[in-house]
This record gives structure tokens, sequence and C-alpha cells, in this order.
């Protein structure tokens, strides 16, 4: 199970300090928004967990076929399209461009673009999900 933890630095600003495990890093929002920008905003994050997500998954199932894959390269974008599904909404897209180097076949390739949407992130993202909240004053 991962765990992350996540508290504001200062109320007056929106830069956050997260802790997972032994590494630290910082979260903002643009100075558009308050912020300060001392780090990536939280849509980046998420993004960014999918790229790498998606990167170690294609090495791994790469180095276990024995395949030479030499490099990975992920491209992610997040915008607010409409849903078909439900006129006059909106609805997430995220797009996902894979730049693979190596000597690959073509059908090496295709299989990789296959095993891209299993990474565990990918699978979170559109698998059926639940949140819990609870909280707590001090």
């Amino acid at each position: 199970m991962s765990q992350v933890l996540v508290q504001n630095n200062d109320t007056a600003h929106y830069k956050q300090a997260i802790k997972a495990a032994s590494h630290s890093f910082t979260a903002d929002v643009p100075k558009d928004k308050g912020g300060e920008e001392t780090g990536p905003n939280p849509h980046e994050l998420l993004l960014g967990a999918l790229g790498a997500c998606t990167s170690i998954t294609l090495q791994m199932y790469a180095k276990k076929k024995e395949w030479d894959l030499k490099n990975v390269s992920v491209a992610l974008s997040e915008e607010e399209v409409e849903d078909p599904a439900n006129a006059g909404k909106k609805m997430t897209k995220i797009t996902r461009d894979i730049t693979v180097a190596g000597n690959l076949t073509d059908e090496q390739v295709e299989s990789l673009k296959a095993i891209a949407d299993k990474c565990p992130i990918h699978k979170i993202l559109q698998g059926a999900k639940t949140i819990e909240t609870a909280i707590s004053k001090n």
C-alpha cells in the first residue's frame, strides 16, 4: 500500500510539502491562481504519475521479452472536452503520446502500445474507484 503525506507550508499561499517514503518534493499552483509556482501543480503531478508508470511498464515488459527497447518518452496533456454521452457536460481528456526507440519490429511497437494501457496508474484512472475522506481537528 502506498502512503503519501501532504502538508501546507504557509496558509497565505498554496505551496504544499509532499512526503512519499524517503522522498520529499513540492506542489504549488501558478502565480495567476495565487501560488508561487515553486513546484508542479496537482494536475501536472497526476500526468507525471501516468507518464512515469507508462514508461516503467513498457521498460519492464520489453526487458521480460528481451526486446531492444533503448528509450521511452511519454508526453501528456490534459484538457476539458464536451462529453459525448452527456450533452452540455464537460469531461477530462488526457492525451498520452509515447515515443519508443530501439531495434523494434512493428509488432513489438503495437504490443507496447497495448501494454501501456495496462500500467497500474492507467487502470486506476480508468477503472472503478472510491475515495474515502475522514477529517479531524487538532
